[in-house]
């Protein structure tokens, strides 16, 4: 067991390793799941006219981020039709390489719709999952691997705003992250012939879509607060990888092989509210998991549990925490965008101490969450401003960017010199032609 578990984690590390020399990202929060890229020489300042590689459109808005394995574009959406696609551009033009329907029944609660999750790609294979529960394989070409339908098997999702969490590939598998609520007959949209539900982990193999473990996980949080819209991430804790879920009322680690729980740290709803819906994902860094809980509660530092350890609650951050962006962990500083109120914060990762704040400049609502790339923070509103932040001993806005092109959800994707911006209506390339 103990060298399966060093394969794991080497080869993991090394998928990784790949990932950023290829200067590729594979999933929404990036080659190092944590928001942040080592791509150079990337613009500072653009417009809707000047420094744009392409602009194509897209067949309906999702809050799905784009992503990107050397000319491969893929991303998620609606259409007019009420139709669920996956769709691949290149990279180069722009161009739509194939466009595939993968379920019929898009539908809107909130900003949300049956899009929301981004696609994964390890450069072979790319994957797709929807609020439908129906979760696909492709490969990079657009032949169909396999596709099944998880809320016909376990029960339609009882999310009151439907479906968030993207699916994490790696190490060519699946792990896919269900943290709903175990009554769905307050939701219309969930109700079927299975009366309760059961949060669960679930890891498939990659190529076929086979069951490898279900894991369900326990919770004593209530009403809406069992429910969870972040996607689960791998931490490195010393020599082993641990898989890192958090939502109803807790962060907990798991063990990739079975999907055991590790540990578990509460804090997150220290108030046990019944409505306190959990947006951002956690975010790795240097051992650490850095979790922001929503509607002004904390931003809150987790040093894992390992070898039958508890986690220990390093500190918290109270005065601008963020309500729905996922923090950016970016040259060994923590960056907590608070949305709501336009404000950025760094902060040191070890203590917790402020580093510096500064408002952003616009007084436009933030859903996205912060990309680090470059030595510098791109942000973009809800409205699609984006703000060019330096990454920097001090707050500096380098640039503002209008691009009129709401509502803007996804995060920004960095890949071969280029930002990839998806918009209500297009999807933006900025960067040479």
């Amino acid at each position: 067991m103990r060298l399966k578990s060093i394969r794991l984690v080497l080869g993991t590390w090394i998928l990784v390793a790949c990932t950023c020399q290829a200067a590729n990202w594979p999933q929404w929060r990036g080659p190092f799941f944590d928001g942040s890229t080592t791509e150079k020489n990337l613009p500072s300042q653009w417009s809707t006219e000047e420094g744009v590689a392409w602009k194509t459109p897209l067949p309906g808005f999702a809050g799905s981020t784009p992503v990107i394995w050397n000319d491969d574009v893929f991303v998620t959406s609606p259409d007019s039709s009420k139709n669920l696609n996956l769709l691949c551009l290149s990279a180069k033009d722009g161009k739509i390489k194939w466009q595939k329907e993968i379920a019929v029944g898009d539908r809107n609660e909130g900003r949300n719709n049956m899009s929301s999750p981004s696609a994964a790609t390890d450069g072979k294979k790319v994957i797709a999952m929807f609020g439908t529960g129906d979760l696909v394989a492709y490969s990079v070409g657009g032949k169909e691997l396999w596709a099944l339908n998880l809320a016909r098997k376990y029960g339609r999702f009882s999310i009151m705003w439907l479906y968030g969490s993207t699916p994490l590939l790696m190490d060519n598998k699946l792990y896919v992250q269900v943290l709903e609520n175990n009554d769905p007959s307050g939701y219309p949209h969930a109700v079927d012939d299975k009366p309760t539900r059961q949060s669960y982990i679930l890891c498939l193999e990659a190529e076929t879509g086979k069951e490898i473990w279900r894991h369900i996980r326990q919770t004593d949080a209530i009403v809406e607060a069992q429910e969870s819209y972040s996607s689960p991430v791998p931490l490195k804790v010393g020599n082993d990888l641990q898989l890192v879920v958090i939502g109803g009322d807790y962060a907990t680690g798991h063990d990739f092989r079975d999907g055991r729980e590790l540990w578990r740290q509460g804090g997150l709803n220290e108030r046990h509210e019944k409505f306190w819906r959990l947006v951002p994902s956690p975010t790795p860094g240097d051992g650490v998991i850095f979790v922001a809980a929503p509607r002004k509660d904390p931003v809150l530092a987790i040093k894992p549990g390992s070898g039958g350890s508890s986690a220990e609650l390093l500190w918290k951050f109270k005065e601008f925490p963020s309500d729905c962006p996922t923090p950016l962990y970016y040259q060994h500083q923590l960056f907590v965008l608070d949305g709501d109120k336009y404000m950025m914060t760094c902060l040191d990762p070890k203590t917790g101490g402020k580093k510096w704040q500064g408002e952003m400049g616009i007084r436009e609502i933030f859903r996205s969450s912060p990309t680090g790339a470059d030595g510098k923070i791109y942000c973009v509103s809800e409205k699609g401003t984006v703000v060019v932040l330096e990454a920097g001993p001090e707050f500096k806005i380098l640039a503002t960017i209008k691009h009129n092109d709401e509502p803007v959800r996804g995060s920004i994707a960095v890949a071969n010199g280029h930002l990839f911006i998806r918009g209500g209506k297009n999807l933006w390339c900025i960067g040479p032609k």
